[in-house]
């Protein structure tokens, strides 16, 4: 328990408040949003009750500033390495996917809020998971719709919605290799990235080229 005579330590706001921020995903994480106390969050923060409701105003302003400040790392993991200088669109979107994976691998907690915790809460929280994805989709599909600009063989007719159809498969295929690297912890995240590459990137490419898979005709 917080111990009311230990002198607090005098702290900037920003920093106080990501110390509490801190403490709230540790304790989202392990515990669920429903069973997370704040008397918990503010004892492994090392200050009073009164003082995580004074900065963040309620549990669920805690978990939505959780989720937004993690959600924003991740975004921002993703965009820095997948806007590496001049390298072709394929390198740019391993890299921000390896960045993404690693991003999983490194901060598991962040990603149990993000994936497992959040899904289901209220409408704001959902809202910034909308927002997050949205981000996301939007770097792939550019990546995507740059690539087919470039490697696009004459009479093969792909564009924008097909970018984002990919983009979709893309990033669903991303969402749920999360929990299977969890269950295959010795796979690295530059290689399910590879792995993933090879299943859709090459896919896209003889697609590109002409090459077009049709049904079996049953008659």
């Amino acid at each position: 328990m917080t111990d009311p005579d230990k002198p607090r330590r005098r702290l900037p706001r920003s920093v106080r408040e990501q110390e509490i921020l801190d403490a709230a995903l540790r304790v989202f994480a392990k515990r669920g949003y429903r069973a997370a106390v704040v008397d918990e969050i503010a004892d492994l923060a090392g200050i009073s009750k009164p003082m995580v409701y004074l900065y963040l105003g309620s549990k669920e302003g805690l978990f939505v500033a959780c989720v937004r400040r993690e959600a924003q790392r991740l975004v921002t993991a993703f965009r820095e390495a997948a806007s590496a200088g001049d390298a072709p669109p394929e390198a740019r979107l391993w890299a921000g996917l390896s960045a993404f994976f690693g991003f999983v691998s490194a901060h598991r907690d962040s990603w149990v809020v993000l994936l497992r915790q959040a899904p289901g809460q209220s409408e704001t929280i959902a809202a910034e998971l909308a927002e997050v994805r949205r981000s996301v989709m939007a770097e792939v599909t550019g990546l995507l719709d740059a690539g087919i600009s470039q490697a696009r063989a004459p009479g093969v007719r792909l564009g924008a919605g097909d970018a984002d159809f990919v983009a979709h498969a893309l990033v669903g295929a991303a969402d749920s290799l999360t929990d299977w690297m969890e269950r295959n912890p010795d796979q690295s995240p530059e290689r399910v990235t590879a792995s993933l590459m090879n299943m859709l990137w090459i896919g896209m490419r003889n697609v590109l080229a002409g090459e077009i898979w049709t049904p079996p005709d049953r008659t």
